[in-house]
């Protein structure tokens, strides 16, 4: 089973730049979005209903922001959009439960903006791992995927010392890692790849990504037992059409 996940900066825009051809030619078992900037009814018929899939949109109360989405060849037992708290306005999870394993697809906030979002962004952080720890507990598998907005060591992006005091790689975001993983979490590109300069995120105003000076923010995590069935992690940065390229596994 090959599951991707992409933050497309705006699916309307994605679309407008082969977004569907690239998803056909791809043609992995289960997508997940996010940043898709668009509420289900403003999506084309066409985007909203690819043939062979079944798809789901959370989307936020402020419009043309965040937003995640989800194509699935396998209709889910359940899909749930958001943790039923204060975190849910934003339209940032879809949680859908495949059987074998509840998948979390999320957007995690960008504390950048000022330190109350930086305080929000925190606040999700525990939010989310405080749910993903319940799934667990009712004898489910979790995969997580999506935009963490973190790099999580000095290896994930190309630049350490010059943001050590920028959110994205502020000492207590990358902490906040260090403590998920520390529950029975892996990143599941280390697994197979221990490589540096493999990132997700470039700047487009800098034309960053011309010269590969990037970030790795866009992660795949599975629990411990769970991660033993992956047979890969990889990252696909020869695809365009967004500031981030997409991320993925395959399950044995």
């Amino acid at each position: 089973m090959k599951v991707i996940s992409w933050n497309v900066n705006g699916l309307r825009a994605a679309h407008k730049k082969g977004f569907l051809d690239w998803f056909n030619e791809t043609n992995p078992d289960i997508l997940c979005l996010q940043e898709t900037k668009a509420h289900e009814v403003q999506l084309p018929e066409e985007v909203k209903s690819v043939a062979g899939y079944t798809s789901f949109f959370s989307t936020p109360e402020k419009k043309g922001y965040s937003g995640v989405g989800l194509y699935a060849k396998q209709v889910p037992e359940s899909v749930q959009f958001g943790f039923g708290d204060q975190f849910d306005s934003e339209g940032r999870t879809i949680i859908a439960d495949f059987g074998d394993f509840v998948l979390f697809n999320i957007y995690f906030p960008n504390g950048k903006r000022s330190a109350d979002r930086l305080r929000y962004k925190m606040d999700f952080y525990d939010a989310f791992l405080k749910y993903a720890e319940k799934t667990r507990k009712d004898g489910k598998h979790v995969v997580v995927c999506g935009d963490v907005n973190t790099a999580h060591k000095e290896i994930d992006l190309a630049r350490p010392k010059e943001n050590v005091k920028v959110s994205g790689f502020l000492p207590e975001e990358r902490a906040w890692i260090d403590q998920f993983l520390s529950k029975g979490y892996k990143d599941t590109l280390r697994i197979f790849n221990q490589e540096p300069d493999n990132y997700s995120y470039w700047d487009q105003i800098t034309r960053a990504r011309e010269r590969n000076v990037g970030w790795r923010i866009d992660y795949f995590f599975a629990d411990n037992e769970f991660a033993e069935r992956l047979t890969d992690a990889f990252i696909l940065s020869d695809v365009y059409g967004s500031d981030h390229c997409p991320v993925g596994i395959e399950i044995g």
